[in-house]
């Protein structure tokens, strides 16, 4: 039996309890790790630990609080003394048109999606492992121009340029920084964030699977599969790189020559 490739690693998931980051942090402990994940109802996080086992703790933290983060560093430092593997992952974002755009609601997917990501990272650095892995969660929305998300895509490009300077900053600890460009995955915020109901997301999933190579969309649990590699020694040489797991989507034409 192969060895898992992150045994022994203690991770954190930011945005754990659902969608990307409950299936991130289930391939984390599938591959030998111990992880913490955060979010900000603590309904949810007991059910996804009950639901993840016993190498996960859950968290009650809101990303966009440095208060809120620097106690989880805090907790991770007297329960592991390190933090090998950091996913900031927690974001939201929903489709507005841009005459409706309110000051209000910028204010809220910035302060999550771009300074909760600063937020969480500077947090950790007093737990960062030397050699440790971040991975920062970006969007193929910021290559797409969709209409309705240009705040959301601005966010997630900001998020990309934060992970090469990152890697300049951190290379002195041998700390890598890269991002994960999901495709389409259903998950939750599908209706919480975006109002949707399941007859919805289930004719926008068979019109959007047409255009994806791969011929579907995908799941959390493939993000996760990405996200390992970005977590495991052999993305070592791997840095300040945006991987894009989107089945195709956003770099090969899928339609009919």
């Amino acid at each position: 039996m192969n060895t898992p490739v992150l045994e022994g690693r203690i991770a954190l998931v930011t945005g754990g309890s659902k969608g990307i980051g409950f299936g991130s942090a289930q391939r984390l402990i599938e591959e030998g790790a111990f992880v913490y994940i955060t979010g900000r109802g603590k309904d949810a996080l007991d059910a996804a630990v009950a639901r993840l086992g016993s190498s996960a703790v859950g968290i009650e933290a809101d990303a966009s609080s440095k208060a809120d983060m620097t106690a989880v560093a805090e907790r991770i430092k007297q329960q592991h003394g390190k933090l090998d593997i950091l996913f900031a992952n927690a974001g939201l974002g929903h489709a507005t048109p841009f005459p409706d755009l309110t000051e209000a609601q910028i204010d809220k997917e910035f302060g999550v999606n771009f300074k909760g990501v600063i937020l969480t990272v500077q947090s950790m650095l007093g737990v960062l492992s030397h050699g440790a892995s971040v991975i920062l969660n970006a969007s193929i929305t910021a290559d797409m121009g969709l209409p309705g998300f240009g705040v959301y895509a601005a966010t997630k490009a900001a998020v990309r340029s934060l992970a090469r300077s990152w890697t300049t900053d951190l290379k002195d600890r041998d700390i890598r920084v890269n991002t994960i460009s999901p495709g389409v995955v259903p998950t939750e915020g599908y209706s919480d964030e975006q109002g949707m109901t399941q007859a919805d997301v289930d004719a926008y999933v068979e019109r959007v699977s047409k255009e994806i190579p791969a011929g579907r969309v995908g799941t959390s649990r493939e993000m996760g599969d990405a996200l390992v590699f970005l977590a495991s020694d052999a993305s070592k040489y791997v840095r300040g790189i945006d991987l894009v797991v989107d089945g195709g989507m956003t770099r090969v034409y899928a339609g009919k020559a």
